[in-house]
């Protein structure tokens, strides 16, 4: 409950509230009480009650329909453990969904310099290009726009995407054994032409990925931005000692 005597900020404190309700109470696309209503229940402005769900929703816990209202987002069964693999068909098939993946695009171009750099090469070096999404029991997830140098990968085509993950032909097809792969995490604003593809509205926030993949020789062999849903696709991180 808000305590005006608590030294935590007003909307901090609802966000709080408003997280053991979700998690305890409500299940996913029920819809929360209004603005005025969240007002009125706990005694506090509707210019606070935005800031948290604004927080909320920011934090995946809830996503806004325009002109319809706030609904609970799949928070809990949705968290992707960061700590875990890397591949999103596996990630996919731990929470019990059926995984699927449309590729929108692959061609063969010459890097950038923004690309080049991701990759950790010479600028105007053959690269692959793929764009792919990324589906979930038929549920738009991501966004993938993947590069690769085609100097590790030189026959790969659209028919053998098609017929085995991407990952598993890193390793049965080229020798690629993926040691490591960085993420870099942010959050960011949906773009008209990435809402049309994962059936979203524009401006909705999304969790954005830099992933950096490298093989056993510390070679850079994928660099990955991509796009997820904020509603759809909630990273859990545990740190251990």
């Amino acid at each position: 409950m808000v305590n005006s005597k608590n030294k935590q900020p007003l909307y901090n404190q609802l966000v709080d509230a408003l997280k053991i309700k979700i998690e305890n109470e409500m299940n996913v696309n029920d819809r929360l009480p209004s603005e005025r209503e969240l007002s009125i229940q706990y005694g506090l402005s509707r210019t606070t009650v935005r800031i948290a769900l604004n927080e909320l929703e920011l934090m995946g816990y809830v996503h806004r329909q325009h002109g319809k209202g706030t609904f609970v987002s799949n928070v809990i069964k949705g968290q992707t453990d960061l700590s875990g693999t890397y591949s999103f068909t596996e990630q996919m098939k731990s929470l019990g969904k059926e995984p699927e993946t449309q590729i929108l695009s692959f061609k063969t171009m010459k890097a950038n310099q923004f690309i080049a750099e991701g990759l950790g090469i010479e600028q105007d070096t053959e690269i692959i290009k793929i764009k792919r999404l990324r589906l979930a029991d038929k549920e738009p997830m991501m966004l993938e726009r993947t590069y690769l140098p085609l100097s590790k990968f030189p026959d790969l085509n659209l028919e053998s995407l098609q017929s085995a993950p991407l990952y598993d032909l890193f390793i049965k097809k080229y020798n690629q054994t993926v040691k490591v792969a960085d993420e870099i995490l942010s959050v960011g604003i949906m773009t008209a032409k990435d809402a049309q593809q994962l059936e979203f509205y524009e401006g909705a926030p999304v969790l954005k990925l830099k992933r950096t993949t490298y093989n056993n020789k510390n070679e850079i062999i994928e660099y990955t931005l991509s796009v997820a849903r904020g509603d759809k696709f909630t990273y859990h991180i545990r740190h251990q000692r």
